[in-house]
């Protein structure tokens, strides 16, 4: 889903930014064509009703699993960065620097700290790394998978309370 501008709920400051990080469209017909060839194998194997009920059923958990990994949603609304079920006030955050592919592969990689917070996924090759600011907290910074970078960037550098903005 593109960044989404909306109008500000009253009384509140509003979603500047949000983004559903779902599983794209190519792991599921992968997904359906190696189940396909999984009722295949087991349709000659053993009687078609036995063969259709457990590919079905794997193909149910499948489904299941795609749906709960693309259910993180990442947004910057009412102060807050939300990554998945976490969220962190954005007065308590740094300047955000959005990565391209090679950054993220590094920042991830040979470079990770493992004190960080990590919101990734691996069909998204980009993301923003988010320094966290506060003393208190032992976090050095965020790493958010996102299709959008750049707006992600520039929607937590406008939200009320960052540092420098």
């Amino acid at each position: 889903m593109p960044p989404t501008d909306s109008p500000a709920p009253s009384g509140a400051s509003g979603t500047a930014y949000s983004e559903r990080l779902h599983v794209p469209l190519r792991w599921w017909v992968q997904a359906t064509m190696l189940l396909a060839t999984v009722w295949l194998a087991f349709v000659v194997a053993m009687p078609p009703w036995v063969a259709s009920l457990l590919a079905g059923g794997l193909l149910v958990a499948t489904y299941a699993f795609f749906a709960w990994v693309g259910s993180a949603v990442v947004a910057v609304r009412d102060g807050e960065l939300r990554a998945g079920r976490a969220h962190i006030a954005t007065r308590l955050l740094g300047p955000a620097e959005p990565l391209d592919a090679e950054q993220t592969r590094r920042v991830h990689g040979v470079d990770a700290d493992a004190r960080a917070f990590l919101v990734t996924r691996p069909y998204l090759k980009r993301a923003v790394l988010v320094p966290v600011l506060d003393p208190a907290d032992p976090t050095p910074y965020w790493l958010v998978s996102t299709r959008h970078p750049g707006p992600l960037a520039a929607a937590l550098e406008g939200s009320a309370g960052t540092p420098g903005a």
